[in-house]
């Protein structure tokens, strides 16, 4: 029987019902809209979009439910949250799959559409706010035979390659990075170039990546024998001379490969950059309510929904921390976790996520078709780490897992039977057949025998409606900063600097929920009792066993990142995925910080403002203008030049090091009948040692070179796009909008001496008398925040401190939080 939330139940009141202020700045940047002052103004432009595709007669009492439920912590994900109710064409789905055929126009012979039609749809849907996720093992490998052309494909890769160069140019248009996956078969042919691929600079840089693996391939890890590497085109000539041959079941063999060998690839990749990551396709297929009908090999750009073409997910945590009585217990009564309120909740955003479907612009019409053959949702909940923490359980113990389960499996059942009441009221997915959706082995199969009953009696409303995403920025907006989805905390508190519309700064901590609740309860935050864990301090062997609890009751997947330390074993750390394909986990993603994706994982240098300032316009605009910062100077004069010597301090992976730098300068006319100082020379005094002494001297003469030669500029900017494989090189600092000063890193010693010298230009066109010392003060870290990790680039500080957490990138130097697939 379904529970309605009443529109007058309000929860019991918590201490942090008043938001603290990045709960205020995520909710008014990401979220609010024209004229919305508040959460509560926000709530109601979503429910009465809800409502709205309801029957005229039922819409107002509806739209109240709804509303009681977002009060009480149903929440949308984002794209709901930021764009229900309003007049922008843009969809409430966050992400969807998108089929990849194996020509170049038009569809394939499987009905698949082309690659640079794939292209197109893909582009459309990110431009419209939607993640996509693709499987590319239909493209033949490289060195196919192409007949139509004559010619031999490029494989793959090389098409990644132009579909992470539209995604940069789509997300340019727009404040939404445009989240993709990647997918490739682990027998198909070019599968090693793809683990590999993520290993070049720059390469795919708006891709996550996964390997799909099947059954039979751990199987022959563990066996210790060979695998075939195939494809239904056939290769040319070369590739069949060196041994290319057709099998039985007329696939091409390409070559065949010791498994372990193969697996072994893809586990130093992941160890060292963080990718790829692993689907268990068999696991996936073999769980699925509508393998009758339909194969998954993709999923969306998280990983917590595997979807076929054109699948959508469409997404709606709930806040459990909403849901706990007694906090901690330290208000006189042991800690509770509500069920029946749970339950309600749950019930009611089946209805709000089904009306979703109804209501959103949809960017591709084969995604309105198959989501309206289908009709898949997906209720999660947020805050499972506060949550066991607000119960007195630790995330990493067995009654920690034990509670998880419970929440997860009236999740489940409550879902479930909404559904069902939904088919009764609005008609099951078009899809549905009772014999295959509850067959032996299916998700549904494993459902309590009644609710199996009432799904073959009356059918159900959605195919799949359970799915543990990560919640990102609506978990900062809407829950107070509880805990991400179904992680664990990583840090308690630390401090936020902003710069205020006056120019001042103010200054604020940033707090987890579970222990800000504590200390306003009275608690002591000093000693924190031990069911405070944060995910830094547990075994990753604990978060698999979380994940490993609660996946049974998951009808699509959990987004969940393995954290582990930076001298985690490389054995221990293939151990975690064989232990994830055992305990029949669909996938896992891991993060090990290191120093190589500290320098491997973004090259993209920083805009510069130009060393010297732009020259003033002629005097006679019909004269061709003369402009002397760019004249070429035949030679260096003789004589004394005016010279300014510089001390460079700067840090790299081997510790501080220290430089000196001269740069002579000359001065020339300015044409207002004046002169302006023009750099013409570059050197490092003698008697400094090291390595880099050689290439710096090399380096100093070029830019001597160009300086004379006008285009010390260009020559400059290149040198900043300069990348190597020591790590980052951090040199000066950068002021973010809030005000806040972090340090700035740089691609290479090459990069960081660019760097130093157009700051020292820019101050002597600035103060042409005044000797300046270059900005290398290293700025306190912003205290409480967790050691920093080595990763990609963050935005908003430049640090390579950008790991995935929570499914979500995260900067460990600054707390910026960025994407969430």
């Amino acid at each position: 029987m379904q529970r309605d939330l009443h529109p007058d139940l309000h929860l019991p009141a918590q201490p942090t019902d008043t938001p603290q202020p990045i709960s205020l700045d995520v909710l008014r940047e990401k979220y609010l809209k024209n004229g919305e002052p508040d959460a509560e103004a926000l709530f109601a432009r979503v429910a009465r979009a809800l409502a709205s595709v309801e029957p005229a007669e039922q819409r107002a009492r509806h739209e109240a439910l709804f509303l009681a439920n977002l009060r009480a912590g149903a929440i949308g994900a984002g794209r709901i949250m930021s764009a229900a109710g309003t007049d922008i064409q843009a969809t409430l789905i966050n992400c969807f799959v998108q089929p990849v055929g194996d020509c170049i126009q038009g569809v394939d012979d499987g009905g698949y559409p082309g690659i640079y039609e794939a292209l197109r749809e893909a582009a459309e849907t990110m431009r419209r706010g939607g993640g996509v996720g693709y499987d590319f093992s239909r493209i033949r490998p490289r060195g196919a035979i192409v007949k139509g052309t004559a010619s031999q494909a490029s494989g793959p890769c090389s098409y990644i390659n132009v579909f992470d160069q539209s995604c940069s140019t789509v997300e340019s248009a727009g404040a939404r990075r445009g989240a993709q996956m990647g997918v490739l078969r682990i027998d198909h042919p070019d599968v090693l170039d793809f683990i590999t691929a993520k290993r070049t600079p720059g390469r795919w840089n708006n891709f996550n990546v996964s390997v799909g693996v099947p059954g039979a391939f751990m199987a022959a890890v563990e066996a210790g024998a060979d695998w075939e590497l195939v494809h239904r085109a056939e290769p040319g000539a070369a590739l069949q001379a060196q041994g290319a041959h057709r099998r039985a079941d007329g696939l091409w063999v390409y070559r065949t490969v010791p498994a372990r060998a193969l697996w072994d690839t893809i586990m130093q990749s992941a160890y060292d950059f963080a990718e790829p990551g692993i689907l268990f396709l068999d696991h996936i297929n073999e769980d699925n309510n509508l393998r009758y009908c339909e194969d998954i090999a993709a999923t969306n750009p998280c990983g917590e929904q595997p979807l076929p073409s054109y699948g959508c997910c469409d997404l709606g945590p709930i806040i459990l921390t909403r849901f706990v009585r007694q906090p901690f217990g330290l208000q006189g009564g042991e800690p509770a976790f509500d069920f029946g309120a749970f339950e309600a909740a749950v019930a009611t955003q089946v209805r709000a996520l089904d009306n979703v479907l109804d209501l959103t612009f949809w960017p591709l019409p084969q995604q309105r078709e198959e989501s309206s053959a289908k009709r898949r949702i997906g209720v999660g909940f947020t805050g499972m780490g506060n949550t066991l923490a607000m119960l007195r359980l630790r995330y990493d113990r067995p009654e920690g897992r034990a509670m998880a389960v419970r929440i997860a499996r009236h999740l489940r059942d409550a879902a479930y039977r909404a559904s069902v009441a939904l088919a009764q009221e609005k008609g099951a997915f078009p899809k549905f057949d009772a014999d295959g959706y509850l067959a032996e082995g299916t998700f549904a199969s494993r459902l309590p025998a009644d609710i199996q009953a009432l799904i073959r009696r009356h059918g159900i409303r959605n195919s799949h409606l359970l799915s543990i995403a990560p919640t990102g920025t609506v978990s900062l907006a809407f829950a107070d900063n509880a805990s991400n989805g179904i992680e664990p905390p990583f840090s308690w508190s630390y401090t936020r600097r902003k710069r205020e519309a006056d120019g001042s700064t103010s200054e604020y901590a940033v707090e987890d929920h579970a222990w800000r609740l504590y200390r306003l309860l009275g608690g002591d935050v000093s000693r924190l009792p031990d069911y405070f864990v944060s995910a830094l301090a547990m075994p990753a062997a604990d978060h698999i066993a979380m994940m490993q609890a609660v996946q049974p009751y998951v009808d699509t997947a959990i987004s969940k990142t393995v954290n582990v330390a930076a001298d985690y074993p490389y054995e221990d750390f293939k151990s975690l995925y064989r232990q994830a394909w055992q305990a029949g986990l669909k996938g896992l993603a891991t993060y090990r910080p290191n120093t190589i994706l500290g320098s491997v994982l973004e090259v993209t240098a920083p805009t510069v403002p130009a060393a010297v300032p732009a020259p003033p316009p002629p005097a006679e605009p019909a004269a061709a203008p003369v402009d002397p910062m760019r004249a070429v100077i035949e030679s260096r004069p003789k004589g004394g030049l005016s010279a300014v010597a510089e001390k460079l301090e700067y840090w790299t992976q081997e510790g501080h090091k220290t430089l000196y730098l001269v740069v002579s300068f000359l001065p020339v006319p300015d044409g207002r009948g004046g002169t302006v100082d023009r750099a013409i020379e570059f050197f490092m005094p003698v008697g400094q040692s090291g390595e880099s002494q050689q290439w710096i001297t090399s380096s100093m003469r070029l830019l001597s070179l160009a300086a004379r030669g006008g285009f010390l500029e260009r020559a400059l900017s290149d040198m900043r796009k300069v990348a190597w494989d020591r790590g980052p090189v951090r040199l000066g600092t950068h002021r973010k909008d809030d005000g806040t000063p972090v340090p700035l890193w740089h691609e290479s010693e090459v990069a960081a001496m660019a760097y130093a010298i157009q700051s020292i230009l820019a101050r002597r066109a600035e103060q042409p008398m005044q000797q300046q010392v270059l900005p290398l003060d290293e700025p306190p870290l912003p205290s409480g925040m967790p050691p920093a990790m080595a990763g990609k680039k963050c935005s908003e500080c430049g640090a390579h401190a950008v790991i995935r957490k929570d499914g979500c990138d995260y900067c460990t130097q600054c707390g910026h939080l960025g994407s969430c697939g």
